[in-house]
């Protein structure tokens, strides 16, 4: 066996290689790590000198798999083949390499080097036929044996999961019971009560980032517990985190093993490693009711449907999306009458208006187009008014209920910031006890402890701050007052959609829990309508064709002739506009007369006056109502209109009526006002009047 070993073997270096498979081998499996140190004495004992033996201990933790991130025996196969190395020991073959491919190029470099390869027991020459085929049928099996081990230890995992005891990592709420091999809830209220938060608010906002913009805007925080430390941290919501809490079976109650599945490939050339999700029916293991549970098993399979539907994907038009803050109502539930496809909303305009567009292309002669689009305005309120007579349940019931609700809700909000409260006194009482504990001599610990004391200080004094102001603000106690508003508005339930508060997103809510498609169509065409055919929930169809809304459309024929008959009066369009507001007039739409309506309407209607009117009339100083416009400020006071302008960017004179775009501004002298107008003017007459005689006095001296 020794002679083997010649003299040119013995003038190059014996390279000692070392390998385990993970850190904890490393630090629970000793005596392995022992035995292949104990090779250098081998080594000794077959000639060589101390100097020409070499340890490679770098992949000490490494995998044999594969050569990635083994950089010991990369720099072993190096020093081969620059014939550095004469022999190369390791306890056996695994220990090299678990993988064929690079157990043959090793023995091909060793073979066209002279290496010898040594074990505890034998030497090997690679250029022996007998050794070659020996080394080869032990590194085929080396790589079987770690397939057979996986396979067994999988298999245990399996067995064990299959009576629900495999530890599975718990997610924040749960904890690991290792006597009952199960899972059970937090002992922290505060965690629990934020979980339970989180699938509560998923019900009414039914979109992630709904629950994260709650808990955003009341100022509340979500729990978590990085794998790393383990410990509790809280800190603001990310919709990330919400979806893997929405989407984990365990909040159901359920142990589930197999909710995702390793995958290896290639893509451009290189190695891909994923970590997939696997779908709901194709888990291997599923044990209901094992723990106890945040949500029933029913209420997370239509959490799955609801953030599935969420996702919009063009082969899936079934899916709705998200509803967003746009103003189209329709968003995501529309399609298309002429071809069948999903119509999308689109803003355009300064005003940003709403429109439903179908982007399919369409062939018209040598061009492509888009199939056709609509205003989304005028359907959104036949909607609407749909929507509001299918809402009919007893008045009392439904304010009763609202009102029920709203308190709940607020009184979970409350709970929140108490058990935030409690966790922040809980921390600052502990630091508190640290620094009493301290040795008050011992100066260098005590400042420490101090210091950190004070923190907690400031950061309780912080919460309580931020939960007075939630107190007010966000109506975390609700007084009589507030119950009674409540009961109010709740027996209204145009008055509730209407209401400012009332988000975009809340009404598509509604809108989506009443009704499943709506179907937009070009028709009459010399009216030019809409046709709108409504798919309830329950099946049931509704249809029903609306005119174009085009300026005056609608307009009552007392309102059309008295517009009429102020053109013929040659009144100027403000004037007209002013003259329809005072009378409680408005537009078909509820928006307030404007020039710029007057003029579209007569432009629509061909309604023209008898003389060409200036193109800029100037308004009176002063309305029949009092109110007075710039230039009667300007004239009553006895300044420029550049100076009334200057106030009001200032704020000095606010206005009484108008400032927004197309409407001009009046404004309410009273008494007071006059007067402190009066002491600014005076005061600038007298500023400028010194600013002046200082110039003149400047000139004469020089």
């Amino acid at each position: 066996m020794i002679s083997k070993i010649t003299a040119a073997h013995l003038q190059r270096r014996a390279v000692i290689y070392l390998r385990q498979s993970t850190l904890k081998q490393v630090f629970q499996h000793t005596e392995s790590t022992r035995r292949q140190y104990g090779l250098r004495e081998r080594a000794l004992t077959m000639g060589w000198a101390p100097e020409s033996i070499e340890v490679v201990d770098e992949d000490l933790g490494r995998s044999g798999t594969t050569t990635e991130g083994r950089t010991g025996f990369l720099r072993l196969s190096e020093e081969v083949a620059h014939g550095n190395v004469g022999a190369i020991f390791a306890m056996d073959v695994s220990r090299l390499a678990r993988s064929s491919a690079d157990w043959h190029k090793l023995l091909d470099l060793c073979g066209l080097a002279d290496v010898v390869i040594a074990d505890e027991q034998v030497i090997y020459d690679p250029r022996d036929h007998n050794d070659r085929l020996l080394l080869g049928i032990k590194g085929t099996m080396s790589e079987a044996e770690l397939t057979w081990m996986r396979l067994r230890l999988r298999g245990a995992r399996i067995s064990k999961a299959r009576r629900g005891e495999h530890f599975i990592v718990p997610p924040v709420g749960y904890e690991w019971d290792a006597a009952m091999n199960r899972m059970r809830q937090d002992p922290d209220e505060g965690v629990q009560r934020a979980i339970s938060l989180i699938f509560e608010r998923f019900r009414i906002d039914r979109s992630a980032y709904g629950v994260a913009r709650h808990f955003i805007l009341n100022e509340l925080q979500v729990p978590a517990r990085p794998m790393a430390t383990r410990e509790l941290q809280w800190s603001a919501p990310r919709p990330s985190r919400i979806l893997a809490i929405l989407a984990n079976p365990t909040y159901a109650g359920a142990y589930v093993y197999g909710r995702r599945q390793y995958t290896i490939g290639l893509v451009d050339g290189k190695v891909v490693r994923g970590n997939h999700r696997v779908p709901t029916d194709a888990w291997k293991i599923v044990h209901r009711d094992r723990h106890p549970a945040y949500i029933t098993w029913e209420g997370f399979l239509e959490n799955q449907q609801i953030l599935r539907q969420n996702r919009p994907m063009r082969d899936m038009p079934e899916r709705h999306g998200a509803p967003m803050q746009g103003e189209a109502l329709l968003q995501g539930i529309v399609l298309c009458g002429k071809c069948g496809h999903r119509m999308h909303p689109g803003y355009g305009g300064k005003k940003r208006y709403p429109r439903y567009f179908c982007a399919s292309p369409v062939k018209q002669g040598k061009q492509v187009r888009t199939c056709w689009s609509v205003a989304a305005r005028g359907i959104d309120r036949v909607i609407a008014q749909m929507v509001l007579s299918a809402i009919q349940p007893p008045e009392i019931e439904l304010g009763l209920a609202v009102v029920r609700e709203v308190e709940r809700q607020a009184k979970e909000l409350d709970n929140q910031w108490r058990l935030q409260l409690e966790r922040v006194r809980y921390e600052a009482q502990l630091a508190e006890r640290r620094y009493k504990a301290v040795d008050p001599d011992n100066r260098v610990v005590a400042r420490t402890l101090e210091r950190e004391w004070e923190q907690k200080l400031a950061a309780l004094q912080e919460v309580e701050r931020r939960f007075e102001t939630a107190r007010r603000q966000k109506k975390v106690d609700l007084s009589q007052q507030d119950r009674g508003r409540i009961l109010e508005l709740s027996r209204s339930l145009p008055r509730v959609w209407t209401a400012p508060t009332t988000t975009m997103s809340e009404r598509k809510n509604i809108t989506r829990t009443l009704i499943r498609e709506v179907c937009l169509a070009p028709a009459d065409r010399a009216k030019r309508g809409t046709r709108i055919e409504v798919l309830w929930q329950t099946g049931a169809t509704t249809t029903e064709t609306i005119e174009r809304q085009l300026p005056g459309r609608n307009t009552p024929p007392e309102m059309a002739a008295l517009i009429r008959d102020l053109v013929q009066r040659s009144t100027p369009a403000t004037e007209i506009a002013e003259t329809l507001t005072e009378r409680g007039l408005a537009t078909a739409s509820g928006s307030r007369w404007t020039n710029i309506a007057i003029h579209a309407y007569c432009r629509h209607h061909g309604v023209e006056w008898p003389k060409r009117m200036p193109s800029s009339v100037r308004r009176p100083d002063r309305r029949r109502d009092g109110l007075h416009s710039i230039h009667g400020v300007a004239r009553r006071l006895g300044v420029t209109d550049n100076a009334v302008r200057y106030w009001i960017q200032r704020g000095w004179l606010p206005r009484a009526e108008g400032g927004e775009r197309g409407r001009p501004c009046w404004f309410r002298l009273d008494d007071l006002t006059v007067r402190r107008l009066e002491k600014l003017r005076d005061a600038h007459t007298q500023a400028a009047s010194r600013t002046n005689f200082n110039r003149f006095e400047k000139g004469d001296a020089s």
